[in-house]
């Protein structure tokens, strides 16, 4: 397993080690171990995990606390399944795979919820670039 500095979780992810720190300090990220000088210490997970972050941050636009809603559910699904393939009992395995099921549902649901208020703010768009084809037409023809 390999370690690294903050310096290089930052340079690798394309945030700040500030962003880092901050991520860490509101629970988006789990809380790296710490060397005997008290530096932070980040593991390939903890670049995987800002990656996730990063990902539904700007492919999403989710804000900070949706982000940290949909990271947290993101890790219920992990600790679900974990808990799921551990068990030979299948009752037990089939809740845990029918909360995975309703977790993924509200994961889906707010990224539905998100997609709806693109596809609202498109048609706004296009509307207002239909108007203003319109209108230079109608301007163009009255040149003419």
């Amino acid at each position: 397993m390999s370690i690294y500095k903050i310096e290089e979780v930052a340079k690798e992810c394309g945030l700040t080690k500030r962003t880092i720190r901050y991520y860490e300090e509101i629970g988006l990220l789990f809380p790296p171990e710490r060397s005997e000088g008290g530096y932070r210490l980040y593991t390939d997970q903890h670049i995987e995990q800002l990656k996730k972050i990063i990902s539904a941050r700007d492919v999403l636009g989710f804000s900070l606390p949706e982000l940290l809603e949909f990271i947290q559910m993101s890790d219920s699904i992990n600790n679900q399944r974990v808990e799921a393939k551990q068990t030979d009992d299948i009752p037990l395995k089939l809740e845990k795979i029918a909360e995975m099921e309703q977790t993924l549902e509200k994961q889906l649901h707010m990224i539905d919820q998100k997609l709806e208020k693109l596809t609202m703010f498109r048609a706004e768009l296009t509307d207002l670039q239909e108007r203003v084809q319109t209108a230079k037409n109608k301007y163009r023809a009255i040149q003419e």
